[in-house]
């Protein structure tokens, strides 16, 4: 799943449809689940969010709309959850701000997380953890405690020991574009490399 319902204050201005190797960052981040394996993939966004809609529709997402986005990005991941119902084996977390994750990064995650049967699975790029994260049905009831505090930060963290670390060699995993500077500096790489990104 893929939030989009954030407020983008640091950015200044809405993450989802900034572009990068000519697509828009939600595009790309719909593009890496499903071609990793996720399906289906959700896209959340903030009600009244048409052109957002719009655009994860198209990239092949089911939509969903979060009414009340203020608590953060885990609203969105239960509504998520919710959509998923009963029978979901996982649930994938990839934030729209790391668009520059590979697809075959996700199906090597899926593959390690259904392998080990691990609650939560993370990549590891250069020492460093990143996104997506891979959350094990038998955390989903952490995650849809509706007294958690610190969203799905807290529960990545409660889980650390055990969680299953794969290392990946894909850069996109750390790759956070969250401010003005960033996102600069990532598409002045990209324009460089005449690549897209990934």
């Amino acid at each position: 799943m893929i939030p989009c319902a954030g407020s983008s204050v640091r950015m200044g201005r809405p993450k989802a449809l900034l572009r990068v190797g000519g697509e828009t960052f939600l595009r790309r981040a719909v593009s890496s689940l499903r071609g990793g394996g996720c399906d289906p993939v959700f896209a959340v966004v903030v009600a009244g969010d048409a052109a957002g809609a719009c655009e994860a529709a198209s990239a092949g997402a089911q939509v969903l709309t979060n009414p009340d986005p203020g608590e953060g990005p885990i609203t969105s991941l239960r509504l998520a959850l919710d959509a998923a119902g009963d029978a979901a084996e996982g649930l994938v977390y990839l934030p729209v701000d790391h668009p520059l994750v590979r697809p075959e990064t996700v199906a090597v995650l899926l593959t390690a997380a259904r392998s080990a049967g691990a609650a939560l699975t993370l990549p590891v790029h250069d020492g460093q953890r990143g996104h997506p994260a891979v959350f094990g049905a038998a955390l989903f009831a952490e995650l849809s405690d509706a007294s958690l505090e610190g969203g799905a930060r807290t529960v990545t963290h409660r889980h650390l020991a055990d969680a299953l670390l794969v290392g990946v060699d894909d850069p996109g995993v750390l790759t956070d574009i969250d401010t003005p500077e960033i996102y600069e500096s990532v598409v002045a790489a990209n324009t460089r490399s005449g690549g897209t990104g990934g």
